[in-house]
């Protein structure tokens, strides 16, 4: 009798296995044909072929999960408790529930924010770093919604976690200090702005763009496409200059030194000229405020001078000032102006003639 009720168990779970992969199978064929009757028509787009990809991965994926989760649902095995916390017994379908909603939120938070959110960026023309972020709040937002949701969903009583706030206060009392405050300090960073998303800063002498604000750190990318991770408490306790603050508008001062001998206002004119060309050909150089020549003073090898030049966006500053400086070098050569290099006058006095034979043995 035994045997037998063996036989029609195990019968029992090869028609359950047959009938699951014929489901899953006749899923992803209709995902198939769903995917290659709409995208046939739009050859020619790939980025609709795409988003359409990555919508049927998506509905697919939820799909499988949603029909295993109600398929199981009551078999012993995703009932049985893992643990319990207070009255609640913790089983394998409560952790699908909470996988399924925080999921579920995060794709939603992505299609808010990356589908929903850029029509009203467009609309209100907001900038980079505004856009930044509004989607790290909605993310935040919809995230913690969601965990609210799924504790509420699955019956956890709230009372049961007192003792492990407890324990976490501790925690981040001591031990968790620093990631605590570069949290805050991300979301100070947030709502006050002293930087933002697209910026350009010097950290330490290194100049790079705000590429992100996450939670603890911000992301620079170096001029020199590297990336810098720097707590994000760092932004509100040390020194940090950002040329895009306010007003992107900055000056440029470009150094020059010409020999002795020099007509200062020929070279003056010549410098307002340089700066004349260049705004020319560089759309961020302006002319109000106008060019303007800074006689320093008489140096040890040269008079000193510096050229100033205003632009419009602080990323153009090494480009322009490469530029200013090999018109500068061409219109000095043209007009036989020299460029001195430090130089020294060595005077000997008259030495005994004696002393000068000595030394020559």
């Amino acid at each position: 009798m035994d045997i037998i009720n063996d036989i029609f168990e195990q019968d029992h779970i090869i028609s359950q296995l047959i009938f699951v992969i014929s489901i899953l199978a006749m899923i992803l064929f209709v995902r198939f044909l769903i995917f290659w009757s709409v995208t046939r028509r739009t050859k020619e787009n790939p980025d609709r072929k795409q988003a359409i990809r990555y919508f049927l991965n998506w509905i697919t994926f939820y799909g499988i999960i949603l029909f295993l989760f109600y398929y199981f649902a009551d078999t012993s095995w995703m009932l049985r408790p893992l643990y319990s916390l207070g009255s609640t017994n913790i089983t394998l379908s409560l952790l699908l529930v909470i996988f399924l909603i925080l999921s579920l939120a995060y794709q939603v938070s992505k299609v808010v924010t990356s589908l929903f959110m850029p029509r009203v960026y467009d609309r209100y023309q907001l900038d980079r770093g505004i856009q930044f972020t509004f989607n790290r709040i909605s993310h935040y937002i919809i995230m913690i919604l969601a965990i609210l949701i799924s504790i509420s969903t699955v019956g956890i009583d709230l009372s049961a976690l007192t003792v492990f706030a407890s324990v976490l206060g501790v925690g981040i009392g001591f031990g968790l200090q620093n990631i605590a405050s570069n949290f805050i300090s991300g979301i100070i960073l947030l709502f006050e702005r002293p930087i933002k998303v697209g910026d350009r800063v010097i950290v330490n002498e290194i100049i790079g763009d705000i590429e992100q604000i996450n939670m603890r750190a911000t992301i620079i990318k170096s001029i020199d496409n590297e990336h810098i991770i720097v707590p994000n408490s760092y932004f509100l306790e040390e020194h940090v200059i950002n040329r895009s603050y306010s007003d992107p508008t900055m000056r440029v001062v470009v150094p020059i030194g010409v020999a002795y001998g020099t007509d200062p206002e020929k070279v003056r004119e010549l410098l307002i000229q340089v700066g004349h060309e260049e705004y020319t050909s560089t759309e961020s150089v302006l002319l109000d405020p106008e060019p303007f020549v800074n006689f320093i003073g008489f140096g040890d090898s040269s008079l000193d001078f510096e050229l100033f030049i205003w632009i419009s966006n602080p990323n153009d500053i090494i480009r322009v000032k490469t530029n200013i400086n090999f018109r500068i070098h061409h219109i000095l050569k043209e007009n036989q102006i020299e460029i001195p290099f430090p130089q020294r006058d060595l005077h000997l006095r008259s030495v005994d003639a004696s002393v000068y034979e000595k030394w020559k043995k």
